[in-house]
């Protein structure tokens, strides 16, 4: 006999179809949107192969557009694509010709390495920032500190890029400039991403370091005798790290899907830099693939972000239910 589902099954199923409805309708309004821009995929694609439409025959033209699926109306190409998409394939690039799971996979390692990168450094950065300025007594450098996230998220990406290739690159010699070869590529393209995210987590964290020591328990911990540094850890930040779990999701989904301006500012070829080719170029299979993957990624992180919520707040654990006699 199959066994009921309890309320927080039912929530993980209801969390499930909610983020496969989301899916769908991101690739949905991808299409729409997609099929709004003027010109013709066929066209797209001729330019791309360097052939002016005008030099084939209009029987070579319908050929093209039929091998793409562009001789069938909007919805049913839409029905096909996402059927397709269903069962792994995203089809094939307008641009290349090749299969756009081909491309995605090609690319991803290079915006996983600065990405994950930069999420690492964000994160150390950002609770770094957040318990000096918690700890520290001196009061000027307390006050600087608890400047220093306003001052990191008001930078530009871009500015900070160029600050740091000129520093690190070309006035130290210390890392290379641009390129996804050489090892010590990756570190300014990581730098960079990080300076705005561990702002972020800093000024959330210390918002939450600010409302954990207002509680009471954090009081007796102090009359307990326990030192400022096992105040922090053993009360601080556990109860400061459940609304900065979600924020670290968000910018873990953003490191890995919005690197368009770090991977054209440091010429490094990855998922940002095939995007924005995909637009430029009309793509419109490789601008769908690069959405479906970036929503999955995003609602991956959110699902899990759920699965650990109990465990840092409990809260949010389910009460025990007493065993009901046979």
């Amino acid at each position: 006999m199959a066994r009921p589902l309890t309320g927080a099954r039912m929530r993980w199923v209801g969390r499930v179809a909610q983020a496969g409805v989301v899916l769908l309708l991101a690739y949905v309004v991808t299409f729409v949107i997609l099929r709004l821009l003027p010109g013709d995929p066929a066209e797209v694609m001729l330019a791309a192969a360097g052939v002016d439409p005008a030099a084939i025959t209009p029987e070579q033209y319908a050929a093209l557009r039929e091998k793409f699926g562009l001789d069938q109306p909007a919805p049913v190409q839409l029905v096909t694509q996402l059927l397709a998409a269903l069962r792994g394939d995203l089809g094939l690039s307008y641009a290349s010709g090749r299969p756009v799971s081909e491309l995605i996979a090609e690319r991803a390692p290079g915006t996983l390495a600065i990405g994950f990168g930069g999420f690492l450094l964000a994160a150390v950065l950002g609770v770094t920032i957040a318990c000096a300025a918690t700890l520290v007594r001196a009061p000027f450098l307390r006050r600087l500190l608890r400047r220093l996230p306003a001052i990191g998220i008001s930078l530009p990406s871009f500015w900070t890029g160029l600050l740091f290739v000129q520093l690190f690159a070309f006035t130290l010699g210390w890392l290379p400039p641009s390129g996804s070869r050489e090892p010590g590529s990756v570190v300014l393209p990581a730098l960079t991403l990080a300076i705005g995210s561990s702002a972020v987590i800093a000024q959330l964290l210390l918002r939450g370091l600010d409302e954990a020591y207002r509680e009471g328990f954090v009081n007796t911990a102090r009359m307990k005798g326990l030192s400022p540094l096992r105040v922090l850890l053993r009360h601080g930040l556990p109860n400061a790290a459940a609304p900065t779990l979600t924020m670290l999701a968000l910018i873990l989904g953003n490191l890995l899907t919005g690197t368009v301006v770090v991977e054209t500012l440091f010429s490094r070829a990855g998922l940002g830099r095939l995007l924005q080719d995909a637009v430029l170029n009309q793509d419109v299979p490789v601008v769908q693939g690069i959405v479906l993957l970036a929503a999955a990624i995003f609602l991956l992180l959110n699902l899990l972000v759920d699965l650990l919520y109990p465990l840092l707040d409990a809260r949010q654990r389910p009460e025990p239910t007493a065993a009901v006699a046979a």
